[in-house]
C-alpha cells in the first residue's frame, strides 16, 4: 500500500472498506431490530384481531358440556364442546352455515353407519367402506367440505364405538345440536361481535393498501420515476388476502346485524349501507392496478403528463383515506362522494390539457375507481357514472380523440 493511500496516523479520512466494516453491521442490527419490532406489531395485531372469537369459542365449549351433562346428563359429552368450537371456528359470517353441516353431517355419518354394521356388521374393510359411502352421499347432497368431514368422522366414530358403546346415536346427534345452538347463543346474545368494527378491521387494511399505492403514483408522476410506479404496481396487486378478509367481514357483519338482537339497529344503519362495499372496493383495486401499469408505460414512453393528472390521482387517493375515516366513524360518506367528484374534475382538467394515448387510459381509469368508490358509498352504479360524467366535463379537447 502507497504512503499516501494510508491515513495518517492521528486520524484522517477512513477508506470506503473500513466505513463499510463498521456501518454494515450496524445497519443489519437495525434491520433486525425494524423487522422485529414489525413481526411483534403484526403478531399483537392478530391477537387482538381473534381475541374476541377465542373468547367466544371458550365460553361456547364451557356452557355445551354444561348443558349437555349437567342438564341432559350425558355422561361424556366430548362432542358437544367440539361442535361449539367447530362452530365459532368458520369464518365470520358462516356460522349459522356450519350449525346446520354439522348436523347434516352426523345425520349422514349415523345413518349409514347405521344401516351398514346392520347389514355387513364391523371390522376393518366395513369401516372403510362406511367412510367411503357416508362421504360420497354427503357430497351427493351438500357437497361442502364441512359436512364430508363431519359425515366421515361420525362414520368412523359409529363404526368404531358402536360395538363398545351404547346408543351412541342419539348423544352424537344431541352433542351436536347443543354445539351448534350454544355456538350461536354465544354469537348473537352472549357475547354478539360489533358489525361495524368487524367491518372496519377488514376494510382498513385493503384501503390502506390503496391509498398508499396511489400516493405512490402520484410521486412517481411528479418525479418521472419509473421505478416508483412499477413498486407500487407491484404492491397493489398483492392485494388477495385484503380483499378476501374484507369480503368476509361483509359476510359477518349482516350475520351479526341478523342473528344479534343488540346489533339489529345496525341493519338499517352503516352496516346495512356498507353491506356491499366489498365488490366496489375490489374493482377500484383491480382498476386502479390498470390505472397505475399505464402510468408505467406512460413514464417509459416520456409521454406528458399534465399538473392535473397526479393532482387527479392525489384527490383519488384523498378520497380512499376519507372513505375510510367514515367508515370507522359510521358516517354516511357524503364527503367521500364529494372528494371523489374532485378527482374527477381535476382528471377532466388534465384531459384538456392535452395527454398522451397512455394519459388517456389513465385518466380515463381515474373516473371509473372515482365511479366504483361512489358505488362503495352506497349509490348505485347509474347513479355514479351520471355525477361522473357530469363533474368530467367535456370530452373532446381541441384536436383530441373522444374519449370513451
Amino acid at each position: 500500500m502507497v504512503a499516501a493511500d494510508r491515513p495518517a496516523a492521528g486520524g484522517g479520512t477512513p477508506s470506503r472498506d473500513d466505513t463499510s466494516a463498521r456501518v454494515g453491521p450496524s445497519a443489519t442490527v437495525v434491520r433486525l431490530r425494524d423487522r422485529s419490532v414489525e413481526a411483534l406489531r403484526d403478531r399483537s395485531r392478530r391477537v387482538r384481531a381473534i381475541g374476541g372469537l377465542a373468547v367466544q369459542a371458550g365460553l361456547a365449549a364451557a356452557l355445551s358440556w354444561l348443558v349437555a351433562h349437567q342438564l341432559l346428563q350425558i355422561s361424556q359429552p366430548v362432542f358437544a364442546p367440539i361442535s361449539a368450537v367447530s362452530t365459532l371456528a368458520a369464518s365470520v359470517g358462516q356460522r349459522l352455515r356450519r350449525t346446520v353441516e354439522l348436523i347434516i353431517g352426523v345425520a349422514v355419518g349415523v345413518l349409514i353407519g347405521d344401516l351398514l354394521i346392520l347389514v355387513i356388521g364391523t371390522g376393518w374393510w366395513q369401516l372403510g367402506l362406511m367412510v367411503v359411502l357416508a362421504i360420497m352421499v354427503a357430497l351427493f347432497l351438500v357437497g361442502s367440505a364441512a359436512v364430508v368431514i363431519q359425515a366421515g368422522a361420525t362414520a368412523v366414530l359409529i363404526a368404531t364405538l358402536s360395538p363398545s358403546v351404547r346408543d351412541l346415536e342419539f348423544p352424537r346427534f344431541v352433542d351436536a345440536l347443543i354445539g351448534g345452538a350454544v355456538a350461536l347463543l354465544v354469537t348473537a346474545v352472549l357475547l354478539p361481535l360489533n358489525p361495524l368494527r368487524v367491518l372496519n378491521r377488514a376494510a382498513r387494511p385493503a384501503l390502506d393498501l390503496l391509498a398508499a399505492q396511489l400516493d405512490a403514483t402520484v410521486h412517481a408522476l411528479r418525479e418521472g420515476d419509473v421505478a416508483r410506479a412499477r413498486a407500487a404496481l407491484i404492491e397493489l396487486r398483492q392485494n388477495s388476502d385484503e380483499v378476501n378478509a374484507l369480503i368476509e367481514a361483509t359476510k359477518g357483519a349482516r350475520e351479526a346485524s341478523t342473528l344479534s338482537p343488540v346489533n339489529w339497529h345496525h341493519r338499517h344503519g352503516p352496516v346495512g349501507r356498507y353491506a356491499h362495499v366489498a365488490e366496489p372496493i375490489d374493482r377500484s383495486m383491480r382498476n386502479s392496478g390498470t390505472l397505475i401499469r399505464r402510468a408505467v408505460t406512460l413514464l417509459e414512453d416520456r409521454e406528458q403528463v399534465p399538473e392535473s393528472m397526479p393532482r387527479a390521482v392525489a384527490e383519488l387517493a384523498e378520497t380512499v383515506r376519507l372513505l375510510k375515516r367514515q367508515f370507522a366513524a359510521g358516517e354516511e360518506p357524503l364527503r367521500a362522494r364529494e372528494q371523489a367528484l374532485r378527482a374527477v374534475c381535476a382528471a377532466g382538467d388534465a384531459y384538456r390539457e392535452g395527454v398522451g394515448f397512455s394519459g388517456a387510459v389513465v385518466i380515463a381509469q381515474v373516473r371509473t375507481t372515482a365511479s366504483d368508490l361512489m358505488v362503495g358509498t352506497g349509490l348505485t352504479q347509474e347513479t355514479a357514472n351520471r355525477l361522473v360524467r357530469r363533474a368530467f366535463g367535456e370530452l373532446r379537447p381541441p384536436g383530441a380523440a373522444r374519449l370513451r
